[in-house]
């Protein structure tokens, strides 16, 4: 399975992030953005929790020194929320459970709504 998903609009196919690596794993959530360059145009992070849940999905900027977008996603890819996180703030939570989170540049937040359906496909 590749460990990068390109993410598009699923009513149009219209791309919102080209490259999200795929993050699963505990030491791809602990690391997250900490200590990291800024982020390339059009890439970015794919958080993937167990269960959908505003806990488990919660963030802090803490060591990160650039500001990011933050877009949670429910169970079937529906954005339930989204903010400008910026740096070193220690809590940011989505509104509704979330299984999903993207982390990109800021830009990010003028292509994606609230209620927009979003799909992963496998880079090819």
């Amino acid at each position: 399975m590749s460990q990068v998903r390109v993410i598009r609009r699923a009513s149009t196919g219209e791309v919102v992030l080209a490259r999200a690596r795929w993050c699963q794993s505990f030491w791809c959530h602990f690391r997250g953005l900490m200590l990291r360059w800024p982020l390339p145009d059009g890439e970015g992070l794919l958080f993937v929790y167990r269960r959908a849940s505003v806990r488990d999905a919660a963030i802090h900027m803490f060591f990160v020194f650039f500001p990011i977008a933050a877009v949670w996603l429910d169970d079937e890819g529906c954005v339930v929320s989204a903010t400008l996180a910026r740096p070193w703030r220690p809590y940011y939570a989505p509104a509704q459970p979330a299984r999903y989170l993207i982390e990109a540049r800021p830009a990010l937040l003028d292509r994606v709504a609230i209620g927009d359906q979003l799909v992963f496909s496998e880079q090819g």
